[in-house]
């Protein structure tokens, strides 16, 4: 310029991040060359801009982009003859050694189009795949994006495997022909991978029941829940650790560097206490395995009490990128959860002024952030209640249950009790009713 009971990230997601870019920078990337198919669907420049990021994000440079306009992409090569020949030349005079195309390819498009440009093929969906599986960190999120290339996989043998089966002859004709070794290589993988997949499916089964599990716990403890959601690299992770003065989250500036969802407790103005999850970032045209794979950490914004969608305030594409979040959540049908706009990266130049009801945020200056956590205090506000309370001592366990629910910001011993000030949790308030002073 992308998929929580949200699991506490490893101590190290930081570091690991970090030593990821280091060896990134370390090795001279990988040179490319961009394909496109402009057909009128989309802005396809602007999709080519972000392929562009996408390649310095798992470690390639882009060294030219190619697109061709045409009403219809050809059966086996998506792209004409004279673009295809004018790639080639481009791949050899600047040593290009792998083309990615923008957009998906069947197995015998990549075939076809590494046998003509000679080099190595790959597609959008594939180069995503690679960054996730480069950059996930827990366990979940590597069997989720190992799931995700499977199922990409699998539909692809048969295309990839007609020019395995050259390599075997077949036996005297008939009934009695032998297949070949390709045929029969693609058997087994096919079978291997049908395998696999059924193995990874019931082991994020059983994760996801223990994830429900959390949530059911989190629920019933009326703690509320704020997922941050929206485009890669809109620095989600960073306004994580503004607001929440943590540097625990990982937060860098490249495409995906969040995969697995963390999640931080932040106290609101209010005093009321919530959990804020960091989720991954989307991307335009995400793929649709991907988001089957991560459906279920990005599941989490709609057992959300409120979704922030934040979008990068310099970009001039941010109502782009809103609108693709806006179409994700709706596909995980949060459509009825209060949700809040925040225009982060504010600072930046090109940050323009908006509708006063956007609010301007940046994590690196601050700028922003007591305006955010007003509004969320606004949000949750039928959430708690502020209360006087007068506790008999033989009752001083409630004062422990407002600290741990709700918040206390004053308390005084008296002759007939304790006395408090704070935020009730309102489904707790019945356990306080009759301790209220007027």
């Amino acid at each position: 310029m992308g998929v929580p009971g949200a699991q506490s990230p490893k101590n190290n997601d930081k570091s690991e991040v970090q030593a990821m870019e280091e060896l990134l920078q370390s090795q001279p990337p990988m040179r490319v060359i961009l394909l496109g198919l402009d057909q009128g669907l989309f802005d396809a420049q602007r999709s080519m801009d972000e392929l562009s990021a996408l390649c310095e994000a798992g470690g390639r440079e882009a060294v030219a982009c190619l697109i061709q306009k045409k009403d219809a992409p050809e059966p086996g090569t998506v792209l004409g003859e004279g673009k295809l020949a004018e790639a080639k030349l481009y791949c050899q005079n600047l040593q290009a050694e792998q083309a990615i195309f923008d957009g998906e390819l069947t197995g015998s498009q990549i075939r076809n189009l590494s046998e003509l440009l000679e080099v190595e093929v790959i597609d959008r969906t594939m180069l995503i795949l690679e960054i996730f599986r480069s950059r996930a960190v827990t366990n979940e999120g590597k069997l989720q994006t190992e799931l995700a290339l499977l199922r990409y996989r699998l539909p692809r043998l048969q295309g990839l495997g007609q020019s395995l089966s050259r390599q075997g002859g077949g036996g005297g004709g008939g009934a009695g022909a032998r297949r070949g070794a390709g045929e029969s290589k693609l058997e087994y993988d096919r079978r291997h991978i049908h395998g696999r997949i059924q193995a990874l499916e019931i082991r994020l089964k059983e994760m996801e029941k223990r994830r429900g599990e959390n949530r059911r716990t989190r629920q019933k403890s009326g703690v509320p829940v704020i997922s941050l959601v929206g485009y890669t690299n809109v620095g989600k992770s960073s306004l994580m650790n503004a607001l929440c003065g943590s540097e625990q989250a990982a937060a860098a500036d490249m495409l995906f560097a969040t995969l697995d969802p963390t999640a931080r407790k932040l106290t609101l103005p209010s005093g009321l206490g919530v959990i804020l999850v960091d989720t991954v970032g989307f991307v335009s045209r995400l793929p649709h395995k991907l988001v089957e794979a991560f459906r279920s950490t990005l599941e989490e914004a709609a057992f959300s009490d409120v979704i922030v969608k934040v979008a990068d305030a310099a970009d001039p594409e941010r109502e782009t990128q809103l609108a693709v979040t806006d179409e994700v959540l709706s596909g995980l049908g949060c459509g009825g959860i209060p949700q809040l706009t925040v225009y982060n990266k504010c600072d930046k130049t090109g940050a323009l002024a908006f509708d006063p009801d956007i609010l301007l945020t940046s994590a690196r200056t601050g700028q922003g952030l007591p305006e955010l956590l007003a509004a969320l205090d606004k949000a949750l506000g039928d959430r708690v209640r502020p209360v006087k309370l007068l506790l008999p001592y033989n009752k001083l366990g409630l004062a422990d249950a407002l600290r741990a629910r709700g918040s206390v910001t004053a308390e005084e011993y008296r002759d007939t009790g304790l006395y408090l000030e704070g935020m009730c949790p309102t489904e707790e308030l019945h356990r306080y009713e009759p301790y209220l002073l007027n």
